[in-house]
């Protein structure tokens, strides 16, 4: 049954975790109209402190217990270390809440599925904050792709390479290849690949790899290539796409985050020669290098857009986009790459 704030358009939610990237989901929340945030957890008292001196009239406390009983809590975001995400979405979806869980929403598929099924069991939301799917730019590409202008795609490639931040509960590929991955499903339809490889190598902490290189390759001859690191000296976060009738890179360290390219090479057929594509001794190519385009991306935070699609699920009934279903399709891709 839904509660009198859910029916009203205002929606109680509580937030676990306020840690590294818990503050900026934290202030989209306090500025967003269509919740009140009624509590945070976490159990250490500095970050507990941190809630307090910026949102006074927010209550506070290091036990979860608190929320999950609440029943001025409709939903719960989750940010807390990745290992600890699926006992707490379980016990917040028991408890008739709706989640938001930090990316990877699970470790394993059995977890994520687990997850779906009760969220549909109930009827409840239950969605990863796959943060790349709100933004402006990737959703330009998403409609340059579906647009057909970049004709059939061959291959992408992507870095998101940086000098730190190292940490010890996950390694680069589970820290930063979630974002490619799913920026890359959602490219692609979220269609599965046929295959997965990946090597990477641990410097700085045994059995913590530092830097992972990956290769996929889906359908239709598409190859991807993914390459992530917090041992770099450059701080890239850049996305190529290559396709059989222009090129666009997403650079999102860039002011103008979309470039597109007019290049290609085409078969070309002699003239006299019957235009036969069917016999190599007679194709020539056509080097194309035209126009180089810079669109203009209205930019909107995706945080801000992830938590107002996230309320617009709960309140409105609209298809979550990066739900279990998704979520899982990345961990699988992650796991497939962890027991090669």
């Amino acid at each position: 049954m839904e509660s009198t704030a859910e029916l009203n358009g205002t929606l109680g939610i509580a937030q676990i975790g306020v840690g590294y990237w818990g503050p900026n989901l934290l202030r989209n929340l306090v500025a967003n109209k269509n919740c009140k945030v009624r509590k945070v957890i976490d159990i250490t008292p500095a970050r507990l402190k941190y809630v307090e001196q910026n949102y006074p009239d927010i209550k506070r406390s290091a036990n979860v217990d608190d929320i999950f009983d609440d029943p001025e809590i409709q939903a719960v975001v989750i940010t807390t270390p990745a290992a600890t995400h699926f006992q707490l979405a379980i016990r917040a979806l028991k408890a008739g809440k709706h989640v938001l869980v930090e990316k990877p929403m699970a470790t394993t598929v059995d977890e994520i599925q687990q997850i779906k099924l009760l969220a549909n069991e109930k009827n409840l939301i239950a969605m990863a904050g796959h943060t790349f799917l709100y933004n402006s730019a990737v959703i330009f590409l998403k409609e340059l792709i579906k647009s057909g202008e970049l004709g059939d795609i061959r291959y992408i490639y992507s870095q998101r390479l940086n000098l730190g931040r190292i940490r010890s509960d996950v390694d680069a590929l589970w820290n930063f290849a979630p974002h490619d991955i799913s920026i890359i499903q959602f490219l692609l339809d979220d269609v599965r690949p046929v295959s997965v490889q990946k090597q990477g190598m641990d410097y700085v902490q045994n059995g913590i790899d530092d830097v992972v290189f990956m290769n996929l390759v889906y359908p239709d001859k598409i190859m991807a290539h993914i390459h992530v690191s917090w041992l770099d000296p450059h701080k890239i976060r850049r996305m190529t796409i290559v396709g059989t009738k222009k090129m666009v890179v997403y650079d999102d360290g860039a002011d103008n985050k979309i470039t597109i390219y007019d290049k290609g090479i085409d078969l070309m057929a002699e003239l006299g020669k019957n235009m036969d594509f069917d016999n190599p001794a007679l194709v020539r190519f056509n080097y194309r290098s035209e126009d180089i385009l810079l669109p203009k991306v209205n930019f909107v935070e995706p945080l801000k857009a992830e938590v107002n699609h996230f309320f617009d699920c709960i309140l409105n009934g609209t298809k979550c986009r990066s739900d279990a279903e998704h979520a899982q399709k990345v961990v699988e891709i992650l796991c497939e790459a962890d027991s090669v």
